[in-house]
This record gives structure tokens, C-alpha cells and sequence, in this order.
């Protein structure tokens, strides 16, 4: 599977984050299905965005993309999104894309512009469009005849630009240049993965014309069929509307990540089905925090054991749903009735709880979520001993006057708080129960009473 990656002149948005995301969770299905997979995600290190951004700072184009390189695998990271197995960069794949321009001028598919620019002889290749469904006559109708006096044809596209001064360049057969972006995803993938492949993705935006571009090179140089399967997620609008900076609703996950846990936003993300239209905004964050909270709380004070057996009911749905062109949508509804068996149990005290916990906690890292433990996903592992030298007397008076509560408990505090509380609702001294649960509501620690008559916390 190759997928094309990020073009790294500035930091990773949300859009980005769908793609990351979408394709990690078919990487972690194919592989839990028993495939053996080779998944690329190449890198565009060169092109024009990235030598103006480099030109606007006064820095290299290396210095520029490395930085922008280690921030996204830092959000990477952060999204539970596992390494590719290649991860090619294009100024490391020079000598290949050389040799497949050469390839396609030697037959006849591609030629030198008057400026000296390299460029693919759309007309010479019959069957282009065959991807996005265009039609190559209305195509060329549309085109306005003047844009380029250097091309053949107006629909021809750029393989290797000559260099302009000041600018990173490589030798070639043709001067001083470097490759078009289109070039590059056609000799990094074929060099990866071969000249005939299983799947190839990426966003809905590179449908037309860079994978129908991408085609016309590597099967024009290749004679061989490209890719069997594309797989193109859709666009990311944000409030509704198209995602741009001139509209001022565009979000980097740098800064998302600050307002929400890295795997809310993936949870949120594999709530839509990866071909749908995802839209973005706090609510439909916030509402997939609550959501995602409610499996956590499902997880909450149950044991883990490694080798515990599946419920084979919810792994049959839960495959059934995904083999469906990756339904997480659906995939996600397995896991709340799930989580809805489990709390039942729990309540019962079953048998199966250890059971239902664990399936739930298998299938959820199969979605790259439920990757915590509920006291991390809750807040509780703040420390396990208390910074406060109190004694028990201590902290019987200072439920009394609860507003002396300190403020930013660590673990230990809130605990002992909560135990008190119970020990007052069991002396049924409601009004002493009732002040410590507000006042740690107020302070964002919220108090959840089971039916079993034990307490747990969170924090919000």
C-alpha cells in the first residue's frame, strides 16, 4: 500500500490528520486480517511551496523540511499512528525519477519544452482519465490555449523543471533541475512496492490530477497496470465550510491538540466513514470526548489479563463491519454495546467482566484507541503520595470546612476526600456528602456513585 504523504513546508492540519489516521487503522486491520503488508507514505521534500517558505525565512530547504518533518511524526505520535515501513523522501529519489523521465521521453511520451522544462504528452497517453472519469476532449476544451507557450498542449504537465537561480537543483540529462511533483510519487511508489501494486490512497483532493497524472506516468513507463485498488478519503470541511487560511478557520494539529487529547481527535475522526465528507468544529470534538469517555468509564475498574478469552459474538460484528470497506463508523457502534454489556455486568458482577473488558480493549486497539489505562485517561495518576503532611484528624476537619480544600489535588487527596464522603453518606450525614462532591465538581474533579455503593472520580 502506498500512500501519498505530506509536503512538509509547514505544520500537519486536520486534513492531514485524516489521512494519517484513516490509512494507519487499514495498516492495523490488514495486518490483523494475517496480510502481509508493506506500507509506504512518501515524503515531498522539494517543490515551490517549500523553497518559497525557505526563501521567506532565510534558511535552507533541508533546514525547513527537517523541522517540519519532526513535527509530524510528533503528531504522529500523538495520534497513535503507527510508522510506515518506507517512508521515502523525494530529494533521496533523485536517480529514479531521472531514469523514469528518460523512460518516457525514449517512448515518445514525454519531450523538452522550448523553456527547457520536461513535460508528459497528456494526448499520447489513451487512455488518461480513466481514473477520475474526465474526458480528455472536454478537458483540453476547457483550457485556456495560452497558459504555457512552452507546452505542446495546455493539459501537459510538468516532469522536471529547469533551475532558476538561487534555487536547490540536480543534474540531469536535461541541465540543472528539479522533478515535478507528479514525477516523484511515480517513481518513489514503483521503486517501494514495484511497477504493479495492490493499494494506493490518499485524500479526495489528489484523485485529479495528481493520481490521474500518476498513472499516465507509471503506466506509460511501466506498460504494466498501476494499482489495483485506490482508496481516496474525503475532504475535511471545518464548520462547514471548505478549510482554508484566507477563511480563517484553518487548524493545525499543533494547536488542536492543545484544547483536546490526541485521541479524541482520532476517535472523532473514525467516527465518519472514511470515504464521507468529515466536518470539523468544538462540538463535534467535544461530543466525541464524551463518547470516547463512556467506553474509558466502561474500562474503568476492571482487570486486564493478556490472555483472556474474546467474546467471538462482538470480534465476528466488529470484522463484519470492517470488512465492509472499513465501516468504523459501524466498528465504533460494536464497541458501545459492548461497553453497554460491560457496565451491566459490572453491576451484576458477572462472570464474563474480565472477558467483555478485554474484548472491548482488543477491538479498540485494532481503531488505534482505548490505548490507556482509565486512571491515565481520567487523570489519577497525578502522584501517589500526597504533598500534603496530614493526618487522618487533619483531614476530618478539613472536610468540615471543605473550601480549605487545596486546589490541583494530586491522587492521593482526592481519594482520601472520596472516602471520607463515603463514610459520611453511610453515617448518613447527607449535607457533609453533598459539600464534597460540589466542591470537587467546582474544582473539575466529578464524583460518579455506582449502584454497588462504591465511588468513582474523574476529572473533567
Amino acid at each position: 500500500m502506498y500512500v501519498c504523504g505530506m509536503t512538509v513546508y509547514d505544520y500537519c492540519h486536520i486534513g492531514h490528520a485524516r489521512v494519517m489516521v484513516v490509512f494507519d487503522t487499514v495498516a492495523r486491520y490488514f495486518r490483523h486480517k494475517g496480510y502481509e503488508l508493506t506500507y509506504v507514505r512518501n515524503i515531498t521534500d522539494i517543490d515551490d511551496k517549500i523553497i518559497n517558505r525557505a526563501n521567506e525565512n532565510g534558511e535552507e530547504f533541508t533546514a525547513l523540511t527537517q523541522r517540519f518533518i519532526d513535527a509530524m511524526h510528533e503528531d504522529e505520535r500523538a495520534l497513535s499512528v503507527l510508522p510506515p515501513d518506507v517512508e521515502p523522501k523525494a530529494t533521496q529519489s533523485i536517480p529514479a525519477i531521472i531514469a523514469m523521465i528518460a523512460t518516457l521521453i525514449n517512448k515518445g511520451l514525454a519531450y523538452v519544452g522550448t523553456n527547457g522544462d520536461v513535460f508528459y504528452s497528456v494526448s499520447k497517453f489513451t487512455s488518461y482519465g480513466k481514473l477520475s472519469g474526465k474526458n480528455l476532449a472536454d478537458l483540453q476544451a476547457g483550457e485556456r490555449v495560452d497558459v504555457d507557450q512552452a507546452k505542446q498542449d495546455p493539459l501537459d504537465f510538468v516532469l522536471w523543471k529547469m533551475a532558476k537561480p538561487g534555487e536547490p537543483s540536480w543534474n540531469s540529462p536535461w541541465g540543472q533541475g528539479r522533478p515535478g511533483w507528479h514525477i516523484e510519487c511515480s517513481a518513489m511508489s514503483t521503486c517501494c512496492l514495484g511497477n504493479h501494486f495492490d493499494i494506493h490512497g490518499g485524500g479526495m483532493d489528489l484523485q485529479f490530477p495528481h493520481h490521474e497524472n500518476e498513472i499516465a506516468q507509471s503506466e506509460g513507463a511501466t506498460g504494466e497496470t498501476f494499482v489495483n485498488v485506490w482508496m481516496h478519503n474525503g475532504f475535511v470541511r471545518v464548520d462547514n465550510e471548505k478549510m482554508s487560511k484566507s477563511l480563517g478557520n484553518f487548524f493545525t494539529l499543533k494547536d488542536v491538540r492543545v484544547k483536546y487529547k490526541p485521541e479524541v481527535i482520532r476517535f472523532f475522526i473514525l467516527q465518519s466513514h472514511y470515504r464521507s465528507p468529515l466536518n470539523y468544529s468544538d462540538q463535534q470534538l467535544n461530543e466525541a470526548k464524551t463518547a470516547l469517555e463512556r467506553l474509558y468509564t466502561a474500562l474503568d475498574d476492571v482487570l486486564f489479563l493478556e490472555d483472556s478469552e474474546q467474546i467471538v459474538e462482538y470480534q465476528e460484528r466488529f470484522n463484519e463491519a470492517m470488512n465492509d470497506d472499513f465501516n468504523t463508523p459501524v466498528a465504533i457502534s460494536v464497541l458501545f454495546d459492548l461497553a453497554t454489556e460491560l457496565n451491566i455486568a459490572k453491576t451484576n458482577k458477572s462472570q464474563n467482566i474480565i472477558e467483555l473488558a478485554s474484548t472491548l480493549r482488543n477491538l479498540g486497539d485494532l481503531l488505534g484507541i482505548l490505548q490507556l489505562d482509565s486512571n491515565s485517561w481520567f487523570g489519577r495518576n497525578d502522584r501517589l503520595e500526597s504533598s500534603y503532611e496530614m493526618t487522618d484528624e487533619d483531614w476530618n476537619e478539613l472536610a468540615k470546612d471543605i473550601s480549605k480544600v487545596p486546589k490541583d489535588l494530586p491522587f492521593y487527596e482526592i481519594e482520601k476526600l472520596k472516602q471520607i464522603r463515603l463514610d459520611a453518606k453511610r453515617s448518613k450525614n447527607w449535607a457533609l456528602a453533598d459539600q464534597i462532591r460540589d466542591e470537587l465538581k467546582q474544582q473539575g474533579i466529578i464524583l460518579e456513585d455506582r449502584p454497588d455503593g462504591t465511588t468513582s472520580w474523574r476529572r473533567e
